[in-house]
């Protein structure tokens, strides 16, 4: 079983941590981008903001691997 990560604005995201999903806050797209490439190899599900969706760009969101949802406005 791998691990749900929820990454984006804090205020967003810091509420899934009540459901065991690992946070990882990021506010400016330079450390979205960070936190990206910082995600364990055990990542199965990524819960992006829709800012967050928007610094990592379409190819992140069209992978397969892993999978990523973008939370609605």
């Amino acid at each position: 079983m791998g691990t749900v990560v929820a990454l984006g604005e804090r205020a967003r995201t810091s509420g899934f941590a009540l459901a065991g999903v690992l946070v990882r806050p990021a506010e400016e797209p330079d450390g979205v981008r960070a936190a990206w490439e910082e995600l364990p190899g055990d990542i199965v599900l990524v819960i992006l903001t829709q800012a967050a969706a928007a610094a990592l760009g379409p190819d992140v969101l069209t992978a397969p691997m892993p999978l990523t949802v973008v939370m609605p406005p």
